[in-house]
């Protein structure tokens, strides 16, 4: 039961995260530049796994949403 639990939490994150990429129309390849001039190195193909996984830090979550703009989120 907790690990279904769990999965609908990653499943929601990992919504919030691409949803936001998709309203600002960019793709993984220039999110690794956005978090590279903020100073956070990291390859496509590992965003790319960490984001289709779900399992990810809620500092990578903060850096990705900073990284393309986003000043606030509703979880609603």
């Amino acid at each position: 039961m907790a690990d279904v639990k769990e999965k609908e939490w990653e499943n929601r994150v990992k919504g919030l995260l691409k949803a936001e990429l998709k309203r600002r129309d960019i793709t993984y390849a220039q999110l690794v530049g956005l978090l590279a001039d903020q100073g956070v190195m990291d390859s496509e193909p590992n965003i790319r796994n960490k984001i289709s996984r779900g399992k990810f830090t809620a500092v990578f979550l903060v850096q990705c949403l900073t990284a393309i703009g986003v000043n606030e989120i509703r979880l609603n």
